[in-house]
């Protein structure tokens, strides 16, 4: 087992992650079994309870882990699985450890910093890697965030326990990755301070870079390289340039070109293989058309959706279709802005406020004829505005909003739970498709299995009136809808699970992918 550790400097935000990620897609490119682990040196157990609109989207494995947005793109990257000991918080540590001193395991010992939470991590992190007989197998090398900035108090028991790994393993089983933010002043010149400061930082924990990641907005140039390597004392061919790019999958073709796997075989004693382009070809493919999508929701920041929008990219690319996104207000939208758009998403999401904007842009979707895709709250939105708009039930609403007819119920199993985290109806499940039916179309088979993250149902006792009154309830698990069309509209779908958890580039998610071919043909007619 190999690691290849991703520390981060100067300030959060800087795409630690997608480095991680781009850096697992180079080796898996070439045939490597890779796997990631994310450290989130946050007190929480999981990101499950978080607002997302401060932390960003949570992200839900196939386990029913609820986790950082960063493992989404792991899986996205790297067409894996991961599972909840892929995400290590320190609140998971603390838990455990402190359970272990209660069960007496430590036989009277003073519980310290060092060592015992410094072993229980390093613990995690072997145990995510495969080496404690993961289920997902040993990988042949292992990624390891660690989130938030060097220097921060929360992160320096985990940066204490990679020092710990890396004295403990072989020097060619370890690579230190250190993201850094490369400015540029107002003369036009990249700036090293920040970075020089950020790696005497690492110094001082005892931790030495061997690669360092200049983020910046332009290419990083020879001369700010060598200063960079002369500063830092490292080889210029390890300081890898990292200028945005307009698509995120373009990063590990970038620091191909940088010569990155060049140096990372070099620290981990890889061997040369020949490159596969296969994952190349497919994200790089060219656009032939455009549609334009609403996403009308409560929240106007795009990392709180972060895989509904790579959902609609992967579909967009295997369709040579361009997605240009556009952010609503639930609460601001009109319709005469919703017309104007090829189709119309409504995502998930908790809370009362901007309900009745939703509401108003599904009908306006679906008397418009404009596709229509409605993920988890979506979807119950879409019972709610057909029964009150068709059947006539003006009281129509969810159990979650207050009182009226509740064609969406509390799931039963969910009425008498009283702690919020981890306690949802999470992660997959079986769902079977109804043959005849639109969804049977693009799944193209009757099994399918997807991810879930809900408390509400559509209330079993209004189901025959649905039915009768034209809804079709294209996909069910037991007695649970789970797939909602409208037979006569040019595209009208809504899903109770989150098919954006398991689209990926190569394979993008079947909702998605009529969604925008319908947003395509629609396009075509204006």
């Amino acid at each position: 087992m190999k690691y290849i550790f991703i520390t981060g400097g100067v300030m959060s935000g800087l795409g630690k992650g997608i480095t991680a990620a781009s850096v697992g897609r180079i080796l898996k490119n070439r045939g490597y079994e890779v796997t990631a682990v994310k450290i989130d040196p946050y007190l929480n157990i999981d990101a499950g309870t978080m607002n997302p609109a401060q932390h960003g989207e949570v992200f839900v494995l196939a386990d029913g882990s609820e986790v950082d947005l960063d493992l989404g793109n792991y899986e996205r990257f790297l067409d894996i699985e991961l599972s909840a000991s892929h995400n290590i918080t320190t609140g998971k540590v603390y838990r455990s450890v402190i359970e272990k001193e209660r069960r007496g395991d430590y036989l009277g010992e003073t519980v310290q910093i060092i060592p015992h939470i410094t072993e229980e991590i390093k613990s995690c992190i072997r145990g995510a890697a495969g080496e404690d007989g993961a289920a997902n197998g040993k990988a042949d090398i292992c990624l390891v965030e660690v989130g938030g900035t060097v220097g921060d108090i929360e992160s320096m028991p985990f940066l204490e326990a990679v020092r710990q790994m890396r004295g403990e393993l072989l020097p060619t089983e370890t690579v230190l990755l250190h993201v850094t933010l490369i400015p540029e002043d107002t003369m036009g010149d990249l700036k090293t301070k920040p970075t020089q400061h950020s790696v005497k930082t690492l110094r001082e924990l005892g931790l030495h870079a061997d690669i360092i990641v200049g983020r910046s907005e332009r290419p990083i140039g020879t001369h700010t390289k060598r200063k960079i390597s002369q500063f830092c004392d490292l080889p210029q061919q390890g300081v890898i340039s990292a200028a945005t790019v307009p698509d995120i999958y373009q990063v590990p073709m970038e620091m191909e070109k940088e010569g990155l796997p060049d140096v990372l075989s070099r620290h981990l004693g890889l061997e040369k293989r020949e490159v596969s382009g296969d994952w190349y070809h497919v994200v790089t493919r060219e656009y032939t058309s455009r549609v334009s999508v609403g996403i009308v929701s409560k929240y106007g920041i795009e990392d709180v959706y972060l895989s509904i929008k790579e959902a609609l990219k992967h579909a967009g690319r295997a369709l040579s279709t361009e997605v240009k996104i556009t952010w609503l207000d639930a609460e601001r939208c009109e319709e005469n802005q919703l017309r104007e758009f090829n189709g119309i998403l409504v995502p998930g999401g908790f809370g009362k406020r901007g309900i009745e904007g939703k509401i108003d842009a599904i009908r306006t979707a679906r008397t418009r004829n404009i596709p229509f895709l409605g993920l988890c709250l979506g979807f119950q939105l879409a019972v709610v505005e057909y029964s009150r708009h068709v059947i006539g039930w003006e009281d129509a609403t969810s159990a979650e909003f207050g009182d009226g007819r509740h064609v969406i119920a509390i799931l039963p199993e969910q009425e008498s739970v009283t702690d919020l985290g981890g306690t949802m109806r999470l992660g997959n499940y079986p769902v079977t498709i109804r043959e005849g039916t639109m969804a049977m179309d693009l799944y193209k088979k009757a099994e399918i299995v997807e991810r879930h993250r809900h408390r509400y149902e559509v209330n079993p006792q209004y189901l025959a009136q649905l039915e009768k009154a034209g809804v079709v309830f294209a996909g069910v698990y037991k007695n649970r809808m789970e797939i909602l069309e409208l037979p006569g509209h040019p595209f009208f779908m809504a899903t109770q699970f989150h098919p954006e958890f398991r689209s990926r580039p190569a394979r993008p998610s079947p909702p998605f992918l009529g969604f925008v071919e319908a947003c395509r043909a629609d396009a075509g007619r204006r």
